[in-house]
């Protein structure tokens, strides 16, 4: 017997990219109504965090808080209750540069802020202190496929739990001399909020793994976009889903395998 294939409303989104500080923003100019303004990602401040923590977290974090407070706003949803998959290719990049440095350095010592943010699940702990949620929570980091892993990891949850899952996915540039090794074009972060049960909304639902190249964008720019930063390549599912249109994406995922998406508007 085949198993019925993943699926779950997107009943919210959260946005930040270069271009766009939130989803109306970007929905806009994925639907065609307004031009793109190719202008660096503006890093935004997490209001929800208590000034304290606010200052010890790095950029990363604040794109993925920012992103999923977004979507949670934008469903009325209350984010303490909600389980979580958070989704980075590479994590906290800057703050992996100044621990080589320290570590580089004649003074080895590391301060312990470095330190506990060093981990891949801060940006999931640091959700946890803005938003009081205790609910279960994944963190997950495929390289070029961490979107494909986190989508299906936060659909398999949500069946698993009967319930609404918020999948957070981003990414930030490294410096240098990481970057010269690891390039990623800009920062960008997108929350989902993926809803089992939902019908109201458009439905979004996993397809087979297959070897065809993966979608792309019709602007060149905004293209060099979706392939320069892993977290934003679902740039093509958000512009079907932002033009009101059924259809079928296929993303990266694995070096020799990719993921095929389907929404139905």
């Amino acid at each position: 017997m085949n198993a019925k294939p993943l699926s779950a409303t997107i009943r919210s989104v959260g946005l930040i990219g270069p271009g766009f500080d939130n989803w109306p923003e970007a929905r806009a100019v994925l639907a065609g109504n307004v031009p793109w303004s190719p202008v660096a990602t503006r890093i935004p401040s997490p209001g929800v965090l208590p000034p304290a923590e606010r200052r010890r977290v790095g950029a990363v974090v604040k794109l993925a808080l920012c992103a999923g407070v977004e979507a949670v706003d934008a469903a009325g949803a209350d984010a303490s209750r909600l389980a979580t998959v958070f989704a980075s290719a590479g994590g906290d990049g800057a703050n992996c540069h100044a621990i080589c440095e320290a570590l580089a350095s004649d003074d080895r010592r590391i301060s312990p802020t470095r330190f506990h943010n060093s981990v891949n699940n801060a940006a999931s702990g640091y959700w946890g202190i803005a938003t009081g949620a205790m609910a279960t929570s994944t963190i997950i980091s495929s390289y070029d496929g961490s979107l494909a892993a986190g989508l299906i990891e936060a659909l398999a949850l949500a069946h698993e739990l009967a319930q609404p899952v918020l999948l957070l996915v981003y990414d930030h540039p490294y410096p240098e001399p990481l970057a010269a090794a690891r390039q990623v074009s800009d920062a960008f972060a997108m929350a989902l909020l993926l809803d089992p049960r939902g019908n109201d909304a458009p439905r979004l639902q996993l397809g087979e793994l297959c070897d065809a190249a993966p979608d792309t964008l019709p602007d060149a720019e905004m293209d060099a976009v979706r392939s320069g930063t892993p977290a934003a390549r679902g740039l093509p599912l958000l512009a079907l889903l932002a033009q009101g249109c059924s259809g079928k994406v296929v993303i990266d995922y694995l070096d020799d395998l990719r993921l095929e998406l389907s929404l139905t508007a």
